[in-house]
């Protein structure tokens, strides 16, 4: 019997060099090579208009409202959740799965015993349970073959090599087998979707900026128009099923990188208000206490304090059949150095 990672590595090469398919999507299952043209899905596209899509396999992604910019990253969990790093779908109809599994074949690098065994699977069976006859061919348009697929990003995470199960065929309305771990289904996309959130960089405006003074309150806010809800919507046309996850920033976190330090409020975390975190420092609050920042009690020497803000996002979803859900929140942040001075006093 040969080995997964062997079968892998022979379907992309024949994908890449014998079949020559273009634009090979770059999700892919541990058992049989990567999504491509054969697949029942499409490559990226643009209407022209800002909405973006991309596909992993059989899911599409449309990203137009999710962040965009120099400074996005992806969100984590504020759990050990994570979305699941290989899932079942739809890849092939039954001429694709002919046209991916029989260049393998003709190699003749998986041994005659292995080949043999996935001829009589997918080819020349049919009398068999679990067998079936010229690929399913006289069930065109009545269904799909379905695959592994490993998560964008998971490649190297143990659970990518969770999602065992050989190719499968399962008819249009009927559900997949009930072995096929993370089968996709609406929670799924929206799982998925989670993993494709991208939310803007979390640099909070200061006041000062850059260099401040000991016991000087530093003012911090967010402007609230680069701080909006953003979404992914993950679907599977083949189908017709979809999810869209949605994460909405409800608070920043502010850790001064000392000890050496007082945060407003105290507990470090400043909530939304009317839309905004935190305030703008205007000419004659020096005296006020802000109702989001930080005030360094001692100098930063030489060097400077990483000061790092985190928001944290609530992030939930709705879907086919599903009116809605909530997902861990994510958060995501960034740091600034801020350089803190001794005040000066001249003596007469």
């Amino acid at each position: 019997m040969i080995g997964r990672g062997r079968i892998l590595a022979l379907s992309v090469f024949v994908a890449a060099c014998g079949l020559g398919l273009p634009n090979t999507a770059s999700a892919y299952g541990p058992g049989e090579g990567q999504g491509s043209q054969q697949s029942t899905s499409t490559s990226g596209n643009s209407n022209g208009k800002g909405t973006i899509s991309a596909t992993a396999g059989g899911v599409v992604y449309a990203t137009s409202d999710n962040g965009s910019g120099p400074s996005v990253g992806p969100v984590t969990s504020t759990t050990t959740w994570t979305p699941p790093a290989c899932y079942y779908a739809p890849k092939y109809t039954p001429a694709a799965l002919k046209a991916h599994l029989e260049p393998i074949w003709n190699a003749e690098s998986t041994g005659s015993q292995w080949d043999l065994q996935q001829r009589n699977t997918y080819q020349d069976g049919g009398k068999e349970p679990g067998t079936y006859k010229d690929f399913n061919k006289d069930k065109t348009g009545k269904g799909y073959w379905w695959d592994s697929y490993v998560t964008k990003g998971r490649e190297g995470d143990p659970g990518a090599l969770d999602c065992t199960k050989p190719i499968f065929w399962v008819d249009k309305g009927d559900p997949p087998p009930a072995d096929a771990k993370n089968a996709v289904t609406p929670e799924i996309l929206a799982e998925l979707a989670y993993n494709e959130i991208r939310v803007p960089g979390t640099h909070p405006t200061l006041a000062p900026a850059g260099t401040t003074k000991v016991n000087l309150p530093t003012w911090a806010w967010l402007d609230a128009t680069a701080f909006k809800p953003v979404s992914v919507t993950a679907s599977v046309p083949a189908l017709g099923i979809s999810a869209t996850t949605t994460a909405e920033p409800v608070s920043l976190t502010i850790d001064p990188g000392t000890p050496d330090a007082q945060t407003y409020p105290a507990s470090g975390v400043c909530d939304f208000h009317n839309g905004r975190i935190g305030e703008p420092y205007a000419k004659g609050k020096a005296n006020q206490t802000p109702p989001c920042g930080v005030k360094y009690l001692h100098s930063s020497g030489n060097g400077a304090y990483p000061l790092k803000a985190t928001l944290t996002w609530k992030i939930h979803w709705t879907g086919t059949g599903t009116p809605g859900k909530r997902l861990p929140d994510g958060t995501f942040g960034a740091t600034q150095n801020i350089t803190v001075q001794e005040i000066q006093s001249i003596n007469h």
